[in-house]
């Protein structure tokens, strides 16, 4: 299990190998096409970037080259660590 923070106050366990949508959809982040196609759902991932998945193709070509930024449809949760994140 892992740990995704919003905005410094809530936080919400995450299975590993599970997608980060639903948790970030009952904390308010939009979505639309959640196939990494609209960009509705970009969130800042402030710290421990390396407990998301890898950056996928969809967030390439949407994003550009990898910072700080995912598309939070596109994210599983890799690992029992904390992930810190701003919308």
């Amino acid at each position: 299990m892992g740990t995704i923070i919003f905005n410094d106050d809530d936080e919400v366990e995450v299975a590993e190998g599970e997608s980060i949508k639903e948790c970030c959809e009952e904390a308010g982040i939009p979505f639309a096409c959640e196939e990494g196609l609209c960009g509705t759902c970009v969130i800042e991932v402030e710290e421990g970037m390396e407990h998301l998945s890898e950056f996928t193709q969809e967030e390439s070509d949407f994003l550009g080259d990898q910072g700080c930024e995912r598309l939070a449809c596109q994210c599983k949760m890799k690992g029992s660590g904390r992930v810190k994140v701003k919308f």
